[in-house]
């Protein structure tokens, strides 16, 4: 039948030369694996991908050590039953090009599809009714898309796809004029014909010489803005030359999508996924009746390794990380508690992200703006970082292992 056919999906994962705006976050851990609604930034599309019929094999590729995620690819794959493994690029060799270097491997399945996304995006990821359009289409690639405003278009790819048919007419990377109010939203699907177009690439590439824009994708993945003979881009180098040509076609989203570039995006996209938890397992979330008296306001994670004082105030947008402990009288909103965080007696944390190890002392405060864009739009701590009793931290970046014995606002403290 039409319908059948192995499927592999690969999620793009970067490597330590990205996510430098992620900082200091990042410092710790790599950004993949920080905790978004209380699962690592990579799990969501992971468990996105667990719903596509015929699955075969989930890889992730990037320039990470691979000994960073092979606990965690361990536990993932044994709790889904899915194999989930981690493909090591030498070096960055763009979207497209490292889909081409890991062909051979990846076509051991003889997959019938291919889905393609990047991990640093947070949406509902409707990947089961983008198969069904992309098979209905009859291309070889089909990109997911969304309607945003016109003064966001401007950060990402905007494209004109055909109203009827969908197929995808332009393309520009970031353009310095108004093309379309459609983005690109970093999520494919494409047959194995696609490696036989990547084939073709490299001449054309060769002539075009430097890089004209870095996709939104992949802007910091380059250390240098000189062309790499290996480096394929999914956005300029493979979709722009075959637009018109009924061979890449759009699947339009009305979800929620963002990208996840900063610490404050990450606050407002562990946000949607709540939110997502809310609508579609409710059992993830935290609630009083589940843990004794706790005051839960909204939607909450709570590590089930944590301790919550009966009188304190969580939510809505909390998320709380595994032992992490949580004093008399505190109150805590729109906020991320990472591992083994302390928040004593009668703190308010709202707006900010308490890395791990910190400690909160009794009566202080750490808050942000609510501005999640914004340079210093929330609060953020580092690991260890230590606030001291009656401190306040407003809309500050405090980097790790540091002690704060006096009230700042809208610091870098290195």
């Amino acid at each position: 039948m039409a319908g059948e056919g192995k499927v592999i999906a690969v999620i793009m994962v970067g490597g330590p030369t990205k996510g430098t705006r992620f900082r200091p976050l990042s410092l710790n851990i790599a950004k993949p694996l920080f905790p978004l609604a209380g699962f690592p930034m990579v799990h969501h599309p992971i468990l996105a991908c667990k719903k596509i019929p015929n699955l075969a094999h989930i890889y992730l590729i990037g320039f990470y050590d691979e000994r960073l995620f092979s606990l965690y690819l361990s536990n993932v794959s044994s709790e889904l039953k899915i194999p989930v493994r981690y493909l090591c690029e030498d070096k960055p060799h763009g979207s497209a090009g490292a889909l081409f270097k890991f062909r051979d491997l990846l076509m051991e399945d003889n997959p019938k599809e291919i889905f393609v996304m990047h991990c640093d995006i947070c949406c509902s990821f409707p990947l089961v009714d983008m198969q069904m359009a992309h098979r209905n289409y009859g291309g070889i690639g089909t990109m997911l898309v969304k309607k945003v405003s016109t003064e966001a278009t401007g950060k990402f790819g905007e494209l004109v796809a055909d109203p009827l048919t969908k197929e995808l007419l332009h393309f520009a990377e970031k353009p310095e004029t108004h093309v379309s109010d459609y983005i690109n939203c970093g999520v494919y699907i494409f047959t194995p014909d696609i490696f036989v177009t990547m084939q073709t690439l490299t001449p054309t590439r060769k002539e075009r010489g430097i890089f004209r824009r870095l996709s939104s994708f992949e802007s910091l993945e380059f250390s240098s803005p000189s062309v790499q003979k290996d480096v394929i881009r999914l956005d300029e180098d493979l979709f722009t030359p075959l637009v018109g040509k009924k061979k890449i076609y759009t699947f339009e989203t009305s979800d929620f999508w963002e990208q996840i570039k900063t610490p404050g995006m990450s606050l407002r996209c562990s946000s949607l996924y709540l939110k997502q938890y809310h609508m579609k397992t409710p059992e993830l979330l935290s609630s009083a009746d589940a843990i004794m008296t706790v005051n839960i306001i909204g939607d909450v994670y709570i590590h089930p390794s944590s301790k919550i004082h009966p009188t304190a105030k969580i939510g809505p947008n909390v998320s709380i990380s595994a032992n992490a402990r949580i004093g008399p009288g505190v109150r805590l909103r729109d906020c991320i508690i990472l591992d083994d965080v302390e928040v004593q007696d009668n703190a308010i944390v709202m707006h900010a992200i308490i890395g791990w190890k910190a400690s909160i002392g009794k009566w202080a405060r750490v808050q942000g703006e609510r501005n999640y864009g914004a340079k210093n739009g929330i609060s953020i701590l580092g690991e260890a970082v230590t606030v001291e009793d009656e401190v306040i931290v407003l809309s500050s970046t405090v980097l790790p292992h540091k002690a704060l014995n006096q009230s700042v606002q809208g610091e870098i403290i290195l």
